[in-house]
């Protein structure tokens, strides 16, 4: 399996080569392909690792082309490193058709989630800084993320999603959202959220996190979608 064409593939699309075909595998595989003790082979470890990784590499890069302040340099960072920028990238180089997923789960449309696409995009990061270190990765990044920048501040995407959702959500209905934790699950040093996003009693959407934080995030960006409701 570790000698695949289609991770050969997958390697040529990215633009690099993995020393460790192993650390790819394990960053497509979805936990439902494993069990027990061996969901450790699943992407959500290195998907953690990613995360710190992205954020430090788009922080450096943000940092060394912009005098902005703080507050509007966070911003162009979420705009980067956010579920919905990741998926769309995962969709250009094709990652679902190469995720590893049980049967039930690719039933129901696994392949196409964007939660679960961002995830692996940041397993990816993780698995390549494993392989080949940060100047690498760096590459990775720079290639497929950075790159997107200009676009999405011209789509004015440097808006914080939780934010927009309310502006809209008081501006159309006159509600303010709410977030609920619909579901927690793993040990603490390995949560996964769920969260819903509300206008009254009615759930619009939800979405997935490592934290509390990035599950809201996603589910606003999920009620954007749902509701129609096109950044301004």
């Amino acid at each position: 399996m570790t000698n695949s064409p289609t991770l050969a593939t997958l390697e040529k699309t990215m633009g690099t080569k993995f020393r460790n075909k192993e650390l790819l595998l394990q960053a497509l595989t979805h936990r439902s392909a494993v069990r027990g003790e061996d969901r450790k082979k699943s992407y959500e470890r290195l998907e953690f690792l990613g995360d710190a990784v992205l954020e430090l590499a788009v922080t450096e890069f943000l940092y060394a082309i912009s005098s902005k302040p703080e507050g509007e340099l966070t911003n162009w960072r979420s705009a980067l490193v956010k579920g919905e920028t990741l998926a769309g990238i995962a969709k250009e180089i094709q990652v679902g058709k190469y995720l590893l997923m049980s049967r039930g789960e690719d039933a129901s449309g696994g392949r196409e989630k964007d939660s679960t696409l961002a995830d692996v995009i940041e397993a990816l990061i993780g698995a390549l800084y494993l392989d080949q270190g940060f100047d690498a990765t760096r590459i990775f990044i720079d290639t497929f993320i950075l790159s997107k920048l200009r676009e999405l501040l011209a789509k004015g995407e440097d808006r914080d999603s939780k934010s927009v959702f309310q502006e809209r959500a008081q501006e159309e209905l006159g509600v303010t959202p709410t977030y609920r934790v619909m579901e927690e699950i793993g040990p603490d040093h390995d949560k996964m959220f769920t969260v819903g996003v509300f206008l009254g009693d009615q759930k619009v959407a939800e979405g997935k996190g490592a934290s509390k934080q990035k599950a809201e995030q996603s589910a606003a960006e999920a009620g954007l979608r749902k509701k129609k409701w096109l950044r301004k």
